[in-house]
Formats: C-alpha cells, structure tokens, sequence
C-alpha cells in the first residue's frame, strides 16, 4: 500500500517536531539566579594591621553566630572563620593544618574559639540525615578525635577556647534530642585536662530556647544568631585581656 506523498511529507515533519520537543524537554534547565550564593559568613576578611587575630572553628551554628560576632568585635580583634562548615571532628582532623596555614605560616592566631558536636552525634545514612542510620562518631571516638584537634591547636599557641554544643530538640530529624549531653560531658572531660577554656552556649542556649531556637531544628532565629554571638564576644575578650 502506497501513501500519497503529501501524507509523507506531513508525517516527516511531525516526526521530526516531537523528536526536538523531546530532545528540549530532556535538556536540562538553569536554576533561577545561577549558582547558588556563598554564605556571606564564609568570606575571607582583610586583618586590620596591629589587632590580635581570632579564629572561629565550628558548624553552620558558628557560621549564624561570626557575622554578630565580628561587628562586636569591630576595633578589638580581627575575627576570621574557616572557610566552611566544620562538620564533624574527623572532617576537622583531616583539614585542621590547611585550616590553620590558610593565611601563610607567617600569620599567628591570638584566639582559637572552636566547637565540634552536631555533626558527630547526628544518625546518618545514604548521605543523608536518618535516624536508622548510624551516629557519625560514637561519643567515645568524638572524645578521642577532640583529644587530638586539641593537641593540635595547642601547636599554634593561641589561647584556646571550646563552646559547648547547643541542644538538640525533640522533632529535629536525624538526632535524638539530649545526646548532646553526653557529648558535651566527654568535651568538658577532654578541654579540662588540657586547660582549655569553656563558653558554655548550651546552658546559654537552654535557658532561653523558645525565645532563640527554631522549631524542632538545631539551628536559630537571627536574634538567636545575635544572642550567641555576645556570649561570643564576651569570650574572646576575656581570652585577650580586654
């Protein structure tokens, strides 16, 4: 059977509009905006020349709290922070020395504030926060890698401090509310045998979490954010004699 060739050339052309219809609906399409903005908290800051040097070590909760904590800071120190969020305590053993070298062997840290905890505790599995999942670090090697980060931030010989690791509520997904507790008890057993200062944020934190802290979620409002910040500051001046 022979179609007219008018119907063939119909056919074709159809055929070839649903194949390109195909081929864009397949294409992938460009998010809104572009790539996604860096965290303003993350950038590297410029020292102002004759001011002691901090360093600010910790999760996305250190990285709510280093924007408030600089402008505090404003004309008594200059506050920089690790590029990034610092995870769990195996991620800071790994990457501690390019932390601390990242402004060239030259350059000295007065202040180390520093905190590991959500990260280790948190039940993790298929990359992805899940409570049938194993926790990171077992609270037995989080005491074991903090003795370690300790010992190494003792070699930079800045005054060191350590923030306890705020609370964690009920219904926050991937963490069972209070382990922090215990990770906290192994990190005070650690930071008192090697002399380490304490900025104790979970008794801050605890006291006031209605007012500060996000529903069933770790993290914290922005005047939350600003709330830390102060205790902070309040620290890091104490380190420095100020």
């Amino acid at each position: 059977m022979q179609f007219p060739r008018f119907l063939l050339r119909t056919g074709i052309v159809a055929l070839s509009l649903v194949t390109a219809s195909s081929l864009f609906a397949q294409a992938p399409v460009p998010e809104k905006g572009g790539e996604k903005k860096k965290d303003a908290s993350l950038a590297a800051v410029e020292d102002t020349a004759g001011l002691p040097r901090v360093l600010l070590i910790g999760d996305s909760i250190s990285m709510g709290y280093t924007l408030p904590t600089r402008e505090l800071l404003k004309g008594v120190a200059n506050v920089h922070r690790i590029p990034t969020n610092g995870s769990s305590t195996d991620v800071g053993l790994k990457n501690m020395d390019t932390w601390l070298g990242t402004d060239g062997p030259d350059k000295k840290w007065d202040v180390i504030h520093f905190n590991w905890g959500l990260h280790d505790l948190k039940h993790w599995k298929d990359g992805k926060l899940d409570i049938t999942g194993p926790q990171v670090n077992p609270v037995e090697q989080y005491e074991k890698n903090l003795r370690e980060i300790v010992t190494r931030l003792k070699k930079t010989g800045a005054k060191l401090i350590f923030a306890t690791t705020t609370p964690v509520p009920e219904g926050s997904g991937g963490r069972v509310a209070k382990d922090e507790l215990a990770y906290n008890e192994a990190a005070l057993r650690v930071m008192k045998a090697e002399g380490v200062a304490i900025d104790d944020l979970h008794a801050l934190a605890e006291s006031k979490l209605a007012e500060i802290q996000l529903p069933k979620n770790v993290h914290f409002s922005k005047p939350g954010y600003e709330t830390l910040a102060a205790q902070v500051a309040a620290s890091v001046k104490s380190a420095l004699g100020k």
